[in-house]
């Protein structure tokens, strides 16, 4: 026996752009659904935003606003590409590990804008804004970058001036004479 197929009923068409991602569209009843799917074969959440997928990433004094989207591997920073603003090899580590844990470095374009605070303290505002914005960009990816400890916030902050104290906890030095 043969299935008719009736004109309501809409078959799934994929196509491939150039960046590798492949978008699944079903047009049908006059709506169409778009399901866009990542080369290592996440979906992709659709942005409302013109493409970008936001993550703000605080730590110490320093704040980052961090913006994602498909694309090549571009990571910008304040301006300037990831190797210029961040000099140590440590705070580029830390800026580029969520995406080394979903390992979508060449997939994922990335800028922040970033202030206050240090280097240190600015790579890790970093590194929890991308966790942030990636999960927006793949929300089946919590188990993973949690697991990872990038939605986590380090708790340490500068401990404050003492009154009759040099610091915090440095007091005088003593003198015989």
């Amino acid at each position: 026996m043969e299935e008719n197929k009736t004109e309501n009923e809409a078959e799934p068409v994929l196509t491939m752009d150039g960046s590798g991602v492949a978008t699944e569209s079903v047009a049908g009843e006059g709506e169409e659904v778009v399901v866009e799917v990542d080369p290592t074969g996440r979906l992709i959440e659709s942005s409302k935003s013109g493409g970008f997928h936001w993550g703000t990433g605080r730590r110490k004094n320093a704040v980052a606003r961090v913006r994602v989207r498909p694309g090549s591997g571009e990571f910008i920073v304040n301006g300037k590409v990831l190797n210029d603003y961040f000099p140590r090899g440590l705070d580029q580590s830390m800026c580029q590990s969520p995406l080394r844990t979903l390992e979508t470095g060449a997939k994922v374009d990335v800028f922040v804008n970033t202030h206050g605070g240090g280097n240190t303290g600015q790579a890790g505002a970093v590194r929890m804004g991308l966790g942030r914005a990636l999960l927006a960009l793949y929300p089946d990816a919590h188990r993973t970058l949690a697991e990872a400890g990038h939605f986590t916030r380090d708790p340490r902050m500068v401990e404050r001036k003492k009154y009759g104290r040099h610091g915090a906890r440095r007091g005088h030095q003593w003198g015989k004479r």
